[in-house]
Parts: C-alpha cells; sequence; structure tokens
C-alpha cells in the first residue's frame, strides 16, 4: 500500500467491547465445559468398573474449564480492540496469536449484525463485515446491541458514500 492520502495504515484500534462480553465469554465457556463432564459424569456413576476413568477426566476438565472460564475472557477482553474510521474497519483479536484485520470502506459488500440466544441474554451482538477478502468476514464480538446497532447504520452510511476502489 502506498503512504499516499487515503491510504489505510495499520494502527491500534481504540474501541474495548462491551464489558459485559466478558460474562459472555465466560458462560459460553462454561456451557462448552459442562456437556462433557455432564456426559462422563453420567457414565462414572452407570458403569461401575469404569466409575474412576470416566469420573478422574470429569474433574479434570471441569477444573481446567473452571480455570478457563475465569481467567481467559479477562485477557480477552485486554486484547480484542475494534474501530471504524472514514477509510476503515480495524479489528485485532488473538490472545497467543494476534490478529490484525482491515476492511476499507470501499471494499466493504455487506453489513450484518447477529445476536444469539446467549448474546441477546446478556444484551450483546456481533457485527460482520463482509468483503471481497479471501480471508472472509470481519467480526466485532461482544458489542452492546446498541452500539451494534448503531455501528451497523454507521458503516452501511459510510459505504455508501464511498466509491469503489479501482484497484
Amino acid at each position: 500500500m502506498g503512504t499516499g492520502e487515503g491510504a489505510v495504515r495499520l494502527r491500534p484500534p481504540r474501541n474495548a467491547p462491551a464489558r459485559r462480553a466478558a460474562g459472555w465469554w465466560r458462560a459460553r465457556w462454561l456451557l462448552l465445559t459442562a456437556a462433557p463432564v455432564a456426559v462422563l459424569g453420567v457414565l462414572g456413576a452407570l458403569i461401575t468398573p469404569a466409575r474412576f476413568w470416566l469420573l478422574l477426566p470429569a474433574a479434570v476438565l471441569a477444573a481446567v474449564g473452571l480455570l478457563c472460564a475465569a481467567l481467559l475472557p479477562v485477557w480477552w477482553f485486554r486484547t480484542h480492540r475494534w474501530e471504524v474510521t472514514g477509510d476503515a474497519v480495524y479489528v485485532r483479536t488473538g490472545v497467543f496469536l494476534r490478529k490484525w484485520r482491515i476492511a476499507p470502506m470501499s471494499r466493504i459488500q455487506t453489513v450484518d449484525t447477529v445476536r444469539g440466544p446467549l448474546e441477546q441474554l446478556f444484551g450483546l451482538a456481533t457485527v460482520t463485515v463482509t468483503t471481497a477478502s479471501a480471508k472472509g468476514a470481519v467480526r466485532i464480538a461482544g458489542l452492546a446491541h446498541e452500539t451494534a446497532a448503531e455501528l451497523a447504520g454507521q458503516l452501511t452510511r459510510l459505504t455508501r458514500n464511498t466509491p469503489g476502489d479501482a484497484t
């Protein structure tokens, strides 16, 4: 990319997810962990000869799940960032492997707002910005649903007023 006027540059996005996103991530982690722990626990209760070999992994999985549910959402909240400027949508995600995505306004094709059942419970939404990129859509997760609706409207207005990319 050039350094001329209108060039999009990699820079740290300014906005964090909504504070309650940590609770949403925690609930997702606990639900993901609870299913196999419950299956192992029921099987351990029903199959006496294998009880130890079923309940031991259930206990380990439960402990790891609780530890991850306590620590990871806090870490994710500190690392996930997003921002929209007149030129592009910037998103940074990842804990171990940092992923920076930039969607220039001229390349945006659609903007979607999604609210799954758990997101609705926490009053959150995810904005998905689809571009012509082979890497797929840019997702901004953990937004307050009001913020997501405003952002979708803002992106729609910005992309409508942005001329297409000639490259």
